[in-house]
């Protein structure tokens, strides 16, 4: 007995029965979320123009199903927009020690986004948050990268395999987190021999509809488990486990490292929802293709219709009695010449068949479904450079096409919000994980290569001073992120050199105007207006030094002319003392010959 308690004491927290437990979850989510797995995969058709297949009508068999790309060519040209504002993280202290510390991850972090494939991960997040609503972001820690050395790694993530707490609106206030992955079930044995001869499909993981076969049998899902609790001192603290048909694979609970602290030390699942409109009770939203298939469905039916009566109307068709005696092969080969006939023709058994050809009513209302679809997803001629209603300036053009912008500038605010988190989520890992120095690769400020050393030792809580003895605590640094865009669009930088000219030609950047100049910055704004700024007050400040260098060389200048002149006025009198001392010639001459006349 006392043996049995002891192997019941050393089993470990997380086993088949917490994983037959977290599936249960998972399966209660799953039903949560069964909607909106739907609605995924019904946008994924409609994205490829393959709609057509969600039609069950059989008077659809073998008629033409035409696919305009209204819909794609609106969403093609938002992720342009998307990718022509790429973002950029730009880190500010919140205290005057954390400033070099600041400076250093503002350059440290593009190199270590660069090397997480960031700009793949931004793209293809940014294409399902168009299609689905939402575009979510995994940041986690490989341990196994560069070598065993760990890295830092971002993936875009599959809502279709993510699972949540149904009517929550933030993930990170769900108890239970899950993402699936389909994996090999071969490759799975290797890694993790407890899994031989027990891999397969039990968890049905949702699919989209793809024109190729699929086959999965040789595949198994594989859950990772992320859950909270509460740890020491009131501290919540995430946990993670792997597993796989009730198999646990691996369990940060069952590692003495992490038992007690948690997997990732910020306490915070590793994802980011990234929403394009918000739903209520849901970290989900919903997508462009959500609000605009209705009105493409309208205009392929209307196409369908349209180039099926274009094809009736070209074509020669006939009416034909059964007691016209006319050889039907024969009259309908065009390449015959002839045409047999029994018996006599006439109107009430044989006459050609004639269709009427579209209305323009039809092609109107066609039309106008068509911009209705350009308005609701604000992708109007004028945001495509194209021109309407006569305008053919080109500063109009690109006034309007920056006032049509104003829905991609919205859509830009909520990625960058979202890109903060994801940057916040990446400092915290380098906080946690970055124990060994590394150097990275970075830009100077005069475009030459520099090798910057860092660690996590610089992010890392450091001890306050104390008093009496006594130690204070230690402070963490902490630092605020604004996000600027790296590759900004033709217009912008447009609009930024009109900008840069208009300040030189006005005088900004004259000295002797930095006053005035920076008067006027004050009532302007526009990207980079504190560089200019900071400009001015330089151009400013030396053209007063250089002033007071002017004026003391000046006030040098005349004290050394006051010397000279006092100098030239004092040579001169001690020439005239000199002089008056002296006798002059004809005296001495007068007295010699006075003395020789005495002899």
């Amino acid at each position: 007995m006392h043996e049995q308690e002891i192997q019941i004491q050393a089993a470990p927290p997380i086993g088949p029965e917490q994983a037959a437990e977290a599936e249960r979850i998972l399966h209660k989510y799953k039903a949560g979320k069964a909607a909106l797995d739907r609605r995924l995969i019904d946008n994924e058709l409609w994205f490829r123009m393959a709609h057509w297949k969600q039609y069950k009508n059989r008077m659809m068999e073998g008629k033409p199903q035409p696919s305009s790309g209204w819909l794609f060519n609106s969403i093609a040209s938002k992720h342009a927009d998307a990718m022509d504002n790429y973002p950029e993280p730009n880190v500010l202290p919140r205290a005057a020690d954390d400033e070099n510390t600041a400076r250093m991850l503002s350059s440290i972090l593009p190199v270590v986004l660069e090397q997480a494939d960031y700009e793949q991960v931004y793209s293809d997040s940014w294409w399902r948050k168009l299609k689905q609503g939402t575009g979510v972001k995994g940041i986690f820690w490989d341990p196994t990268a560069r070598g065993g050395m760990g890295e830092i790694a971002i993936r875009s993530m599959n809502l279709l395999m993510l699972y949540w707490e149904p009517g929550i609106m933030d993930i990170q206030d769900s108890p239970h987190f899950f993402s699936l992955s389909l994996e090999d079930s071969d490759q799975l044995a290797a890694r993790w021999p407890q899994l031989r001869g027990r891999t397969g499909g039990t968890i049905d993981a949702a699919r989209y509809i793809h024109d190729d076969s699929i086959d999965t049998t040789d595949k198994s899902v594989v859950v990772d488990w992320y859950y909270k609790k509460p740890g020491p001192g009131g501290k919540e603290l995430v946990h993670y486990c792997k597993f796989c048909n009730g198999i646990v694979l691996y369990a940060s609970e069952n590692d003495p490292r992490l038992a007690e602290k948690g997997f990732y030390d910020h306490g915070k699942y590793p994802f980011v929802f990234d929403v394009l409109f918000q739903e209520e009770d849901s970290p989900a939203g919903f997508g462009y293709i959500d609000i605009m298939k209705d009105c493409q469905n309208s205009i392929d039916k209307m196409n369908q219709a349209m180039d099926e009566n274009v094809l009736l109307a070209s074509k020669q068709r006939y009416v034909l009695s059964d007691s016209a005696g006319v050889n039907e092969e024969e009259l309908a080969d065009f390449g015959r010449d002839i045409i047999h006939v029994t018996g006599r023709l006439n109107d009430d058994t044989f006459h050609q068949l004639q269709t009427a050809g579209l209305q323009s009513s039809s092609i109107t209302y066609r039309n106008s479904r068509v911009d209705e679809l350009k308005e609701i997803s604000g992708n109007r001629d004028i945001s495509q450079g194209g021109t309407s209603g006569g305008v053919t300036a080109a500063s109009a053009i690109a006034a309007l096409q920056e006032a049509g912008s104003k829905l991609s500038r919205d859509m830009l605010k909520s990625a960058y919000r979202a890109f903060a988190k994801e940057c916040y989520l990446v400092i915290d890992l380098m906080r946690q994980f970055y124990d060994e120095e590394r150097v990275f690769r970075i830009t100077g400020e005069k475009g030459q290569n520099v090798f910057v050393p860092f660690s996590g030792a610089a992010l890392r809580a450091v001890p306050a001073a104390s008093v009496g003895g006594v130690e204070l605590g230690s402070r963490e640094p902490v630092f605020d992120i604004t996000i600027s865009a790296a590759k900004k669009s033709t217009f912008s930088r447009l609009t930024q050199n009109e900008t840069a000219k208009e300040c030189y030609q006005l005088g900004f950047f004259n000295p002797a105007n930095a006053d005035a100049a920076l008067a006027a910055l004050e009532m302007m704004d526009f990207e980079g207006i504190e560089k200019v700024r900071q400009r001015v007050r330089q151009n400013g400040t030396m053209a007063r030094q250089l002033q007071m260098a002017q004026q003391q060389l000046a006030r040098l200048t005349q004290a050394a002319g006051m010397v000279r002149s006092a100098g030239r006025q004092k040579a001169a009198g001690a020439r005239t003392v000199r002089a008056a001392q002296s006798p002059s010639p004809t005296a001495a001459a007068a007295r010699a010959m006075n003395t020789n006349t005495r002899r």
